[in-house]
C-alpha cells in the first residue's frame, strides 16, 4: 500500500473526484480527514463507515463551507487533534456555472472566487505550519484546463482555476526548502455532476472536439493524485500542473 501510515485531508469529498480520491486513498492505507458542504451528512457518514470497514483506516468527517476561514481552520485543527500530523492536503472543492461577463452578477463572480480559490489559500495557509514542523508534506490542488485556456461563459471559473495554478507555483517556491511539494492537477471534462450543465448537443460537440474524443472518468484522474502523494514517485515534482484532460488543453 503506497500511502499506509499517511494522513490526508480531502476537501469536496462528498461526490465526484473528491469521493473517488477518498476511496482510493483508503485502499492505499491512508487515514483521512474529509470535508464536505451542505446536505449529505448521512451520506458521507455512511461512505466513511464503508471505507473504514473495508480498508481498516481511520476517517473523520468535517462539515462546512471551506471558503470560510473558521471552517478551514477547524478542518486543519480537527485533523491535527485526531491524527497529530498532516502528510497530504488535497483541495478538490469547487463550484461551476456559466455566464457571460456582460451578464454576470457580481455575487456570482465573488462566490466562484471564494469557493474555488480562496478556500485553497485558507487550507494551505493553516496546513503549512504543521508540514514545516515535520519537514515534509504534499499539497495537491485541483485546477482545470480552463485555467490554462479559458472558455467563453466561464471567465469566473477560468480565473479561479488560473489563480490556483499561480498560487501553487508560488507556494512551491516558498516551502520546497522544508521538504514540502505543491502541485496542481488540471483535469478536462470528467464524468461528474459538474458536466451535467452541458446539453446533449453541447456534450456531443465537446466530446467530438477533444483529442481523445470522450469525457474522462474519475478513476482515470485518481492515479495522478496517488502518484504525486506517493514516495518516491512524487518526490521531486513541485510547482507542476499535470493534465488528465483528453488533450483539451491543446485545443
Amino acid at each position: 500500500m503506497k500511502l499506509k501510515g499517511k494522513v490526508a485531508i480531502i476537501t469536496g469529498a462528498k461526490q465526484g473526484i473528491g469521493r473517488a480520491i477518498a476511496k482510493s486513498f483508503a485502499k492505499e492505507g491512508a487515514d483521512l480527514s474529509l470535508n464536505y458542504f451542505e446536505q449529505g451528512k448521512g451520506e458521507i457518514l455512511e461512505f466513511t463507515k464503508e471505507l473504514q470497514n473495508e480498508y481498516g483506516v481511520k476517517i473523520i468527517s468535517n462539515e462546512g463551507d471551506i471558503s470560510k476561514e473558521d471552517t478551514a481552520r477547524s478542518l486543519i485543527e480537527n485533523t491535527i487533534k485526531e491524527f497529530h500530523k498532516i502528510d497530504i492536503l488535497i483541495n478538490v472543492a469547487a463550484i461551476d456555472n456559466q455566464s457571460l461577463v456582460k451578464d454576470m452578477e457580481i455575487s456570482n463572480w465573488e462566490r466562484m472566487i471564494d469557493v474555488n480559490l480562496k478556500s485553497v489559500f485558507l487550507t494551505t495557509k493553516y496546513t503549512i505550519p504543521y508540514m514545516i514542523k515535520q519537514n515534509s508534506g504534499r499539497i495537491i490542488n485541483f485546477a482545470s484546463q480552463l485555467g490554462q485556456k479559458g472558455e467563453a461563459g466561464k471567465s469566473h471559473y477560468a480565473a479561479s482555476k488560473a489563480g490556483i495554478i499561480g498560487f501553487t507555483k508560488s507556494v512551491a517556491l516558498e516551502v520546497g526548502q522544508y521538504g514540502i511539494t505543491a502541485n496542481c492537477i488540471a483535469p478536462g471534462p470528467i464524468e461528474t455532476q459538474m458536466v451535467s450543465m452541458y446539453s446533449d448537443e453541447e456534450r456531443t460537440q465537446k466530446e467530438e472536439n477533444l483529442v481523445i474524443p470522450r469525457f474522462g472518468k474519475v478513476e482515470e484522474v485518481v492515479p495522478t493524485v496517488i502518484f504525486l502523494a506517493s514516495e518516491p514517485d512524487g518526490n521531486i515534482y513541485t510547482g507542476q500542473t499535470l493534465g488528465p484532460n483528453s488533450g483539451d488543453v491543446m485545443l
